[in-house]
């Protein structure tokens, strides 16, 4: 169930699942010492959290765990699709930028679409982190959560991996591209 009430149903449950532990499965790198049925567990009696999971799957992100927070016993998902996630590109960062266009306004922000979905941006840490597992956004790249003071200042921040190395950079908050979406991050 998310904010708004909506569930997924059994089936969709159930199917997510099962995705979710065949990706787990198929890229143990991405979690090294942890257990699916601890993780299965945690997901059946996160209501919120599936129909999360569900949204990020649903627009081509790939979630897959790949960190565990020991302290607050935390699993942390994150989009682990090679590319930025295709069903959220072409979108500038936030309500503010989208009021700034004139003309030819994409359909949604990223802040917007990701409280829609349940989900919070990468940070700049995460960003490194997820690469540190898997090389990604070679041919596209994602806004990152960007702090205060660059986004008063009209900016936000996006990064992609080129010439083997990871780069963050800015642009006008406005911006939008094909090729740039944006990564999510899930705590179960």
């Amino acid at each position: 169930m998310n904010s708004s009430g909506e569930q997924l149903t059994t089936e969709q449950t159930a199917d997510l699942l099962n995705i979710l532990k065949i990706r787990f499965e198929q890229n143990m790198q991405r979690h090294k010492a942890m257990q699916w049925l601890k993780i299965q567990h945690k997901l059946k009696t996160s209501l919120a959290e599936m129909w999360s999971l569900h949204a990020m799957e649903k627009i081509g992100g790939e979630p897959d765990v790949v960190l565990h927070d020991h302290i607050t016993d935390q699993y942390i998902f994150m989009d682990c699709s090679i590319e930025s996630p295709a069903g959220r590109r072409s979108l500038c960062y936030d309500q503010k930028a989208l009021d700034s266009l004139k003309a030819n306004k994409p359909e949604n922000t990223v802040l917007d679409l990701a409280s829609v979905m349940g989900v919070e941006l990468l940070t700049e840490h995460d960003y490194y982190e997820l690469q540190a597992i898997d090389s990604i956004d070679m041919k596209t790249s994602s806004w990152l959560f960007t702090p205060d003071d660059i986004r008063k200042k009209g900016g936000a921040l996006f990064a992609d991996k080129r010439y083997g190395r990871v780069f963050v950079y800015h642009n006008g908050a406005e911006s939008y591209y094909a090729s740039r979406g944006f990564r999510a991050l899930l705590r179960v």
